[in-house]
This record gives C-alpha cells, sequence and structure tokens, in this order.
C-alpha cells in the first residue's frame, strides 16, 4: 500500500551517507479524520491502525524510529542513548542507522546535518519552540558534541508546515517573535486585526543568525508547502482539529 510516491524525499546537497524522508497523510489505514498514514499515537486514532502504519513505514528505514513525547520546548535527546519516550522536541545521533524523527501538522519540522556527515538532527519547531529557541539550542548541543564542526559546515532542510498565508495569529504572538529577534517583524504581515506570519522566514532567520547559511526545502517544485489549504497531501491542526500526523526522518547509513 504504502509507497515512495507517497514521501517527499528532502532535495538538499546533503551528503550521500544523511538519509531522509519526509511522509505525507497517503499510503496508510487510518480512517477518517486521520486519513490515511497517521504516525502518532497520541491523537485518539485507533492504536492498531498507527501501529500498522508504523510498520508499513518501516521497510524504509534502517531501525525503528526514536519517537518522542513532543512538548512545544526546546529540550533535545542523544537518539541512540534513549530507551524510552522522552519529553523533547529534538533529537540527534552521531550513529548509523539511528533513526531521529519529529512528527508535526502545521508546525515546522527542520532536518539538520554536517557537510561531513557526521550527525543529524530532526526538530520540531512549534511556534512555540522556534521562538523559544529549539533550533538553536539543538545547533549548540550539536557544537557540544562535535567541537571542532564550525555553523559553516551545516545545513538544514525545512518541511511542510502551515504557509505564511494561513498561519494567523494575535499581535501577542507576533510580540513574542520580535522581542527574542526584532528581524522577526519582517515576518509578519496585517491581516485585518490579526497578523499572518512566515514560520519558515522566521527559521530561516534563526539559521542565519546562527551562521547556518545552507537552507533548504519549504517548498517543492516552486511551490511553498502550506500544510492548511494542502489538505490531500497533509495533515493540518490548525484545519482540522482532531487529525493525523506526519513523520519526518533523518539518519546516518
Amino acid at each position: 500500500m504504502l509507497n515512495k510516491r507517497d514521501f517527499i524525499i528532502p532535495d538538499w546537497l546533503a551528503p550521500a551517507n544523511v538519509k531522509a524522508l519526509q511522509t505525507t497523510r497517503r499510503g496508510g489505514i487510518s480512517l477518517v479524520p486521520y486519513d490515511s498514514l497517521n504516525l502518532g499515537g497520541h491523537v485518539k486514532d485507533n492504536a492498531m491502525h498507527v501501529a500498522h502504519n508504523r510498520q508499513l513505514l518501516s521497510q524504509f528505514l534502517p531501525s525503528e524510529p526514536v519517537w518522542l513525547n513532543q512538548v512545544h520546548g526546546i529540550g533535545m535527546v542523544d537518539a541512540a542513548n534513549t530507551n524510552c519516550v522522552p519529553d523533547a522536541d529534538a533529537s540527534f545521533t552521531s550513529r548509523k542507522n539511528v533513526v531521529c524523527v519529529t512528527m508535526t501538522a502545521d508546525c515546522l519540522p527542520v532536518l539538520l546535518c554536517d557537510q561531513a556527515g557526521t550527525v543529524v538532527a530532526a526538530v520540531h519547531a512549534g511556534w512555540r519552540g522556534l521562538c523559544d529557541g529549539v533550533i538553536e539550542a539543538t545547533f549548540f548541543q550539536l557544537q557540544t558534541n562535535l567541537s571542532n564542526i564550525q555553523a559553516s559546515g551545516f545545513m538544514a532542510w525545512l518541511g511542510p508546515a502551515i504557509g505564511p498565508q494561513a498561519f494567523e495569529v494575535g499581535a501577542e504572538v507576533r510580540n513574542e517573535f520580535i522581542a527574542k529577534d526584532a528581524q522577526a517583524e519582517h515576518a509578519f504581515v496585517h491581516h485585518g486585526d490579526k497578523w499572518l506570519g512566515n514560520l519558515y522566514q522566521i527559521a530561516k532567520q534563526r539559521l542565519n543568525n546562527l551562521g547556518i547559511t545552507q537552507i533548504y526545502g519549504g517548498q517543492i517544485n516552486n511551490e511553498v508547502f502550506c500544510t492548511y489549504t494542502d489538505k490531500e497531501r497533509f495533515f493540518s491542526f490548525r484545519r482540522d482539529g482532531d487529525t493525523g500526523r506526519m513523520g519526518t526522518f533523518i539518519w546516518l547509513a
């Protein structure tokens, strides 16, 4: 049932031993409103359907992914040294065949790797985590583990998230981002008495601040990803409420 045509394969200049894939909502067995490749076990879907969906996915991965209990924070774990389902919003590894994953349904998935192909990370950047610095915290942890790595040696891929024409927020959210980084002002535009925010632009700003300039993704075939408007391909919590979760995976071969 599930095949490679159901995935998005990141188009970036990562080393050959860095492998990654992005699922869509297609190719699984879950029923409405989780149809069909729901990978989230916390969204009231039938547990057997979720387990079957994960089993379908396993043929494309070298090992069971290190699933996280995502809490919209900035915590992270070393995926190779995790034996449970930790509360965290990012994972990293420098060990082969250990699969890092983040699950999303509007939040921004961010993949990181170094040019030498020695470390990878998957980051769940919901607006709260993005604002509070989950990308920065993950990168600093990678630097801690690889003391000789410079920011210019890293690259990032941005997966599907709610797009800049759909991410409507109040002034308080905009103000929180600007308080953390003044350039975030340029990522918001007026929309009635609300604001439309561009998560992709904010993520690029944060990555650039770190010195990471090799940034890919955020679109495919010149079309900006938007989980909210593209109901055929993507789950969206803001659009549907009860819905499934997609997975963004990365590992070292």
